[in-house]
């Protein structure tokens, strides 16, 4: 990953210590590695394993693309997915869906979405503004308030249909979605449950890295070649990008790397956007990225109670101390289920290991 970080910043931008970059190793693998380039022309054989059907679709259910408005005014793009045999008469409960951070609808939350409407749920995954179909620009841009009103917007949208009850809307957030759906429940309470799958708090993973092996220092020679490229970008040079899962794998690869790389690489789950280039897909812009240090999703969580959440984690997952963390700090009623065996990546699209029965169990209860 770091290789790759010093490719990306090295090419264009003078006045950047590539040497402060470099030392962002712990937030590289931690945050940046869920972050990817896809190219099918390097794409090897994927293991897929415990049902991994990222691609998931089913004859079951009616798909409709959507958009709709923020209140920024930005256009958001979801897929809507309906039971086939959904009474539109009546008002149904809804669920919006969340993709992993860097990802679009069609990594992950397209299969959580599908796997809801089959449970009778109207669903709905989005890209997040700046990424997919959504609107934006620059594109790939880190804005967390941003991400976190898309949601809400999603809120909006549903709650107009006619066949939805707007006083029966949950979400579930995946990965990085997982953090952004927490910081808009806090203060959105028409989000009546929350639920996350391996969930990355964005802002720890970029001020701490994993395990806390980031230090202060590092985290500020980040922010300053960030800032360095905020100048550079001011005086007219290139947009830089960073992060994206390693384009190979050598004997190096370390293992979180390898992780991703088996679903974002390979066509396993690998996507690109129309219009997107190879060369950016899901990176988000150095200068931006930043403003994921600002980012602070778990506190006041407790507020969000009485309104239920549930966590899902794999026990072997490098992302499991968000999980716990939350948990930790959120008010009764909360649930944390352990999927026995599995890793973070892994709770993205094996459907023999995604707990659907819990999550169709915790929406059944919650929204009534």
């Amino acid at each position: 990953m770091t290789d790759q970080i010093h490719k990306d910043v090295q090419t264009s931008t003078p006045g950047i210590d590539r040497r402060n970059l470099l030392k962002m190793t712990g937030a590289g693998v931690a945050a940046l590695g869920a972050l990817s380039i896809f190219d099918s022309t390097t794409a090897k054989a994927q293991d897929m394993s415990n049902g991994a059907s990222n691609f998931y679709t089913s004859d079951r259910v009616t798909l409709q693309k959507v958009t709709f408005k923020s209140q920024y005014q930005m256009n958001v793009a979801g897929n809507l997915y309906l039971p086939n045999n959904l009474d539109r008469a009546s008002k149904n409960p809804a669920i919006i869906v969340g993709h992993p951070m860097g990802a679009v609808k069609e990594q992950s939350a397209n299969l959580y979405a599908t796997k809801m409407a089959e449970q009778g749920f109207v669903a709905m995954s989005i890209d997040l503004p700046f990424w997919g179909e959504s609107e934006g620009a620059s594109r790939n841009l880190v804005s967390p308030e941003v991400y976190a009103e898309a949601f809400s917007a999603g809120v909006d949208f549903l709650g107009s249909q006619a066949f939805v009850d707007r006083a029966n809307i949950g979400a579930i957030g995946v990965c990085g979605s997982g953090s952004f759906v927490i910081s808009a429940a806090k203060i959105d309470p028409r989000i009546k449950a929350v639920a996350t799958v391996s969930m990355y708090d964005m802002g720890a993973a970029f001020r701490d890295a994993l395990n806390k092996s980031q230090t202060v220092e590092q985290r500020k020679q980040f922010i300053a070649t960030a800032a360095e490229q905020r100048w550079a970008e001011a005086d007219g040079a290139d947009i830089q990008y960073i992060g994206g899962t390693t384009l190979e794998l050598t004997a190096e690869t370390d293992p979180i790397q390898r992780e991703f790389y088996d679903f974002y690489r390979t066509p396993r789950g690998e996507f690109t956007p129309a219009g997107v280039a190879r060369e950016t897909t899901t990176k988000p812009t150095l200068s931006s990225a930043v403003k994921f240090m600002n980012f602070y999703p778990f506190n006041d969580i407790e507020t969000i109670s009485p309104r239920p959440m549930l966590f899902i984690s794999g026990d072997q997952a490098h992302s499991k101390e968000f999980s716990q963390d939350a948990y930790n700090r959120a008010a009764e009623p909360k649930e944390l289920v352990w999927i026995k065996g599995a890793g973070h990546v892994d709770l993205y699209d094996r459907v023999d290991l995604i707990p659907f029965d819990r999550l169709k169990g915790f929406f059944d209860q919650h929204l009534a």
